[in-house]
């Protein structure tokens, strides 16, 4: 007897089941949150060089601004330099009263600002950016913070998956909560720049547990059937999140209490897991069949299945349990062994970083656009829901490998289509921004399910570690994509528009898996020729 056949008679899918899911739910909401929280908290409102003597006329302020700031080639003033020695407006005499004749000679040579900068707070009251000036030559820093973070998330997800085969799921996932609160707290309470890209980087690595430990503990419960099912419904929770994210940054303008807001429901975590459950299947790979038996026997309890300790003993438990610790741990270089195999990881790798790296581009820049931040985020979220159920159709009727690369191709041309739309024209920058968005999410979801049904059983859990992590990578470096604009200000677009279909051409040297049997072995994947199942018997229905 199997683990699958325990679970079908404590059911796969009941009362037990649903409230894993719910209780899962919760770390993923706070996931966006936390992933996408630097579209408010490293938010860069308008700024100027602060100049002293500044009138408190407002009429005089703008000829004020005018003789002392240079304007950038779209005639807005300079963020970052003004003029050595104000130069006089036409028409006017105020600068005229307070300087003398020979202050007035008309000069272009510019200077940074030496007196810090003032800024536009109609929109946002604090951010990191005001706090410690991360603006101009130090624009760097504030979008290292982002990619520090999502260091810390590959870190993290190394280790925490380390830890949760050792040490069990449950456990771990207490640690990343009790973990993710404690740095959470200490980023909020950062006295200096340093402090808070350190907390925030150990803020990622505590986060990096949900994303490891989570959907697996809900699939080790789950019957083969309803897997899929309850994937969609566990990634519609994502998008709940980032919609929470832009009623919450609206309403709270302070990055401080912002931050705190998002930080405490983790100790609503800590307290849920007096209910969460530990995974049956791994007490059993650990020898724990006591343990084990509990767990099944309050599963069929709540699911109402009348199994009682007799169908369910010490005995048959130790038999399953013998036959789990049978099987060989794989490892990432058994991914690489074989022909077959390395061409579909190679491959998987270049995908899943062509999936990650236009997407955290758009999603944490949403400057230039008609909309305000706060609408474009909500509007982002809600695009999600009606991509993910196209997704679910397409992949049914259409194949994943055409959905994966048409996804990926509508991102690479969306970003095509705005280096050829001028700056000025926001509304269909803003329209091509929320339809990039769009295709980045299918392919988002559609890499999960691609790749999950190219990898064998016995090495599908190790496929998903290694192209999620080189994902992350992607993630990561997104960010600091958005500094070559002081190259080229196309720049930016071009390299995540190039990835994404560089990404494209790549997914669609992987073999189509519809209507495909589900590899269980790696002589599977290796058979050049694959057996297809009748029409309606494909993996997931």
């Amino acid at each position: 007897m199997g683990f699958e056949e325990l679970l079908d008679q404590v059911g796969g899918f009941g009362p037990f089941q649903w409230r894993t899911l719910v209780l899962m739910a919760l770390p993923r909401v706070l996931l966006p949150l936390h992933f996408l929280l630097p579209v408010f908290l490293a938010a860069v409102p308008s700024h100027h060089c602060a100049l002293p003597g500044i009138p408190a006329n407002i009429s005089h302020q703008d000829l004020w601004l005018e003789a002392h700031l240079p304007r950038e080639p779209d005639g807005t003033f300079s963020s970052c330099f003004h003029f050595t020695q104000p130069r006089a407006p036409l028409n006017t005499t105020l600068v005229r009263e307070a300087q003398s004749p020979g202050e007035l000679e008309d000069t272009a040579s510019t200077v940074p600002c030496p007196q810090g900068w003032e800024y536009d707070s109609s929109e946002f009251s604090s951010t990191i950016a005001t706090e410690w000036d991360l603006v101009c030559e130090h624009r760097g820093l504030n979008k290292l913070t982002s990619t520090l973070f999502f260091v810390g998330v590959l870190v993290g997800a190394v280790i925490f998956g380390y830890l949760s085969d050792r040490f069990g799921r449950r456990r771990l996932l207490l640690v990343s909560y009790v973990t993710s609160l404690v740095f959470g707290l200490a980023s909020v309470a950062s006295v200096n720049y340093v402090m808070f890209a350190i907390t925030r980087t150990l803020t990622g690595m505590a986060l990096a547990g949900f994303t490891v430990i989570v959907l697996p503990l809900e699939l080790e419960w789950l019957d083969m059937e309803h897997r899929i099912v309850a994937g969609v419904l566990s990634s519609m929770f994502w998008s709940g999140g980032v919609m929470l994210l832009a009623l919450l940054g609206y309403l709270i303008r302070d990055w401080r209490w912002l931050l705190l807001t998002v930080t405490l429901p983790f100790a609503l975590g800590i307290i849920s897991m007096w209910w969460v459950p530990e995974s049956a299947r791994w007490l059993l790979t650990q020898g724990r069949v006591q343990e084990a038996q509990s767990y099944l026997l309050r599963c069929a309890r709540l699911n109402g299945h009348p199994v009682g300790k007799d169908s369910l003993s010490i005995e048959t438990l130790s038999k399953v349990a013998a036959t789990e610790q049978a099987v060989r741990k794989p490892s990432y270089l058994d991914l690489f062994r074989t022909r077959r195999l390395r061409h579909i990881s190679l491959c998987c790798m270049v995908m899943w970083f062509g999936v990650n790296f236009p997407y955290y581009g758009l999603t944490l820049d949403l400057t230039g656009f008609e909309l305000t931040v706060y609408q474009t985020q909500f509007l982002y979220a809600a695009m999600e829901v009606p991509s993910k159920l196209l997704v679910y159709v397409l992949v049914r009727y259409a194949g994943r490998r055409p959905t994966q690369v048409g996804a990926l191709t509508g991102t690479g041309l969306t970003f095509g289509v705005r280096l050829l739309t001028s700056s000025e024209a926001k509304s269909w920058r803003t329209a091509l921004a929320v339809l990039g968005k769009t295709f980045s999410e299918a392919s988002f979801t559609t890499a999960y399910l691609f790749t999950s049904e190219l990898y064998p059983t016995v090495l599908r859990q190790t496929g998903l570690g290694l192209t999620s992590l080189v994902g992350r990578l992607g993630g990561s470096l997104a960010p600091l994509a958005a500094l070559l604009d002081g190259v080229w200000l196309s720049l930016p677009d071009i390299a995540y528009g190039g990835i994404a279909l560089l990404a494209a051409c790549t997914a669609f040297l992987l073999p189509e898996t519809r209507r495909a049997k589900l590899p269980e072995t790696i002589q599977d994947v290796e058979r050049t020729r694959r057996k297809r199942c009748r029409p309606g018997t494909e993996w997931g229905r």
